[in-house]
């Protein structure tokens, strides 16, 4: 197997704050990550950042992989849809998309093929 050279970036201002769950924040983020790692096909990015607008956070995770086509994009959110074969169970992004839900959050995605895709999702502060 090829060894992957990647860069993770964070632009994270510690004044933002919301009130959640370590442990369910942090499955968000693994989720989205892990998804962006699988993305890079050889060299690339991940930018993690956060930003305030009003009243809420908003957290994008963008990552300059191979992207998703845009047959797959409206499946992305759906439970064991995956690209992934055998690696994967199609669970992590719904997993993800519910417990931003459960937080009164919104998930989406934008993705261009060869260009990479950006996952953002916002939470009350």
């Amino acid at each position: 197997r090829r060894q992957r050279q990647m860069c993770i970036r964070d632009s994270l201002p510690p004044s933002l704050t919301v009130t959640v769950n370590r442990t369910r924040i942090e499955q968000i983020l693994v989720n989205l990550l892990v998804n962006a790692v699988d993305a890079m096909t050889s060299a690339g990015s991940i930018t993690i950042s956060a930003s305030e607008r009003g009243e809420r956070v908003v957290c994008t995770v963008t990552d300059t992989g191979v992207g998703i086509p845009p047959e797959n994009l409206d499946k992305v959110f759906e439970p064991f849809f995956s690209t992934k074969a055998e690696a994967g169970t199609g669970l992590g992004l719904p997993v993800a998309r519910e417990i931003v839900q459960s937080y009164g959050g919104k998930l989406t995605v934008e993705s261009m093929v060869n260009r990479g895709t950006t996952f953002t999702f916002d939470l009350p502060m």
